[in-house]
């Protein structure tokens, strides 16, 4: 093999070996940061993953909001009409937190099945719901009208 043709075929395997290492590390970020939502029907089904971070959404239940004196956390349950999963967060809530409103939240089930939310996103007005909860929660209606009717 002459001289030039040896320099060309190592650099073209260089140039794939760094394509290809460059390419696995991209996937490797990729997988890291990928984050799946789950429905609080889900979550007590066993589908969500204990102490790994997911989103979970739903409607915060009326009546079910503590806070702790003195302190900035606070309990609330989240429900999809179905199941329901109580949730930990210490932080400021959004200022459209309420009960009976729809909302997501980031964080990671803990071994006694309590959300530990890291960040709390509420709906910004009247008629926006997060697509996922809609989802969620419209799944979740036309499975008890089904149960209702028969």
């Amino acid at each position: 093999m002459k001289p030039a043709r040896r320099k060309r075929l190592f650099f073209i395997i260089f140039l794939i070996t760094g394509i290809t290492v460059a390419a696995g590390f991209a996937m490797y970020a990729f997988n890291q940061n990928l984050m799946f939502y789950f429905s609080p029907s889900d979550v007590k089904q066993g589908k969500a993953p204990v102490d790994k971070l997911f989103r979970m959404g739903g409607m915060v239940v009326e009546g079910s909001f503590k806070k702790e004196e003195k302190s900035l956390k606070v309990y609330f349950d989240l429900t999809d009409y179905g199941k329901t999963v109580s949730v930990e967060y210490e932080g400021i809530l959004p200022d459209l937190f309420a009960e009976g409103q729809g909302i997501i939240s980031r964080g990671r089930l803990n071994e006694q099945g309590i959300f530990i939310a890291e960040e709390v996103l509420a709906k910004h007005d009247e008629n926006y719901m997060p697509p996922e909860v809609a989802e969620s929660l419209k799944k979740k209606k036309e499975m008890l009208e089904k149960k209702v009717k028969q």
